[in-house]
């Protein structure tokens, strides 16, 4: 009998996937060093962006069920 393949958890994590099978991804840059930051780059950051085509590719593979 064959294994089922395992969903990788950390990328279940970072990612999230929409209805339409766009891949979507935290910005960089949130943690600290923020005060240095205007109020609109740091508005930005807190929203999702949608990953590149590559990664996409990797994300859904990695991402089984």
């Amino acid at each position: 009998m064959k294994s089922k393949p395992k969903t990788r958890k950390s990328i279940s994590k970072r990612f999230k996937l929409t209805r339409g099978g766009k891949v979507l991804r935290r910005l960089a840059g949130q943690m600290h060093y923020r005060a240095k930051l205007t109020g609109k780059k740091r508005r930005e950051i807190r929203r999702l962006k949608r990953a590149s085509k590559e990664m996409t590719k990797k994300v859904k593979k990695s991402l089984t069920y």
